[in-house]
């Protein structure tokens, strides 16, 4: 439940500007700044390696709100700093699928995302971990992450979407199913899957296909998306992308506040978006260590 709204006094905010639209928004998101009721230190960081440098300063002027533009690796590569402090989260979404900011019902254009910086209240919620790493939104192990961590540095800027497009159809040609092993010893759980959702909330990719998970839950959802053929995981996104029954028909959802997931052969996650871990890992709820500025009544 969000908390009675209160009065910021100052604030700052991280933009990356490499993300999509970071760059070409970071001006106009500046301006709409000036009309919220107190100042904001504004960065606009367009080297990836300089965010963490970046926010490290900012909080130790211990900002009221710290506000975090940028897609939903921005988000999980910066939230653990707010861990641990009294700073609100505010999320200001540039990314391209900006499921974070779905699930907490945040617009998503630059005016009505400030808008609730305005008027919103802040909301405590959960982040999930891998191993010891927090993440807003969701991990993923399938096609997503090998596309991710075999694609060609500058593809996409060089040749652009059709290149990226034609790169994840080479790679979904070599992908095959694997074996997903949840919990240890005799009472683990194996299974063959064609993708495995790791979730704190219920979108990925920018479209809901965790229905049971939440930012508030105080559980880590695990969905498998049970299958021995790719055609499954196709079924499947069209399924959830169309909000259609048959979405439920392959999938099957391990719950927990912490679950030991291995899969044969081990495969790369992608946190976010981001390739941060290979399995053996475990997945666990960090239950109401963040509090974030949401609409009021989300």
């Amino acid at each position: 439940m969000p908390e009675t709204p209160q009065a910021i006094r100052s604030a700052a905010m991280i933009v990356n500007a490499k993300s999509r639209k970071g760059q070409r928004l970071f001006k106009r998101a500046c301006k709409r700044l000036d009309a919220l009721p107190f100042p904001v230190e504004a960065r606009a960081v367009d080297d990836p390696r300089k965010l963490v440098p970046t926010i490290k300063a900012l909080m130790a002027k211990q900002p009221d709100l710290m506000i975090l533009g940028g897609g939903d690796g921005t988000v999980s590569g910066l939230v653990d700093y707010l861990v641990g402090t009294e700073t609100i989260l505010g999320v200001l979404p540039l990314g391209t699928a900006n499921s974070f900011a779905r699930t907490l019902g945040i617009p998503l254009d630059i005016n009505g995302a400030i808008e609730v910086l305005r008027t919103g209240a802040p909301k405590r919620i959960d982040l999930g971990m891998i191993d010891k790493d927090y993440f807003a939104n969701c991990a993923a192990m399938g096609i997503s992450p090998q596309i991710a961590e075999t694609v060609p540095h500058g593809l996409k800027k060089v040749l652009g979407r059709v290149g990226y497009l034609g790169w994840a159809g080479v790679q979904f040609a070599k992908f095959k199913p694997f074996t997903l092993i949840v919990g240890e010893g005799e009472s683990a759980e194996r299974l063959k899957v064609v993708e495995v959702r790791i979730s704190n909330g219920p979108f990925h990719g920018g479209t809901e296909l965790v229905d049971e998970a939440a930012v508030d839950s105080g559980e880590i959802i695990v969905q498998a998306v049970r299958g021995h053929v790719k055609s499954t995981l196709i079924k499947n996104w069209a399924a959830s992308v169309l909000r259609h029954e048959a979405r439920h028909e392959d999938t099957v959802s391990f719950r927990g506040r912490e679950l030991k997931i291995a899969t044969i052969p081990p495969l790369p996650i992608s946190i976010d978006g981001e390739v941060l871990a290979h399995t053996p890992v475990t997945a666990k709820i960090a239950a109401g260590v963040i509090r974030v500025m949401a609409p009021v009544g989300a």
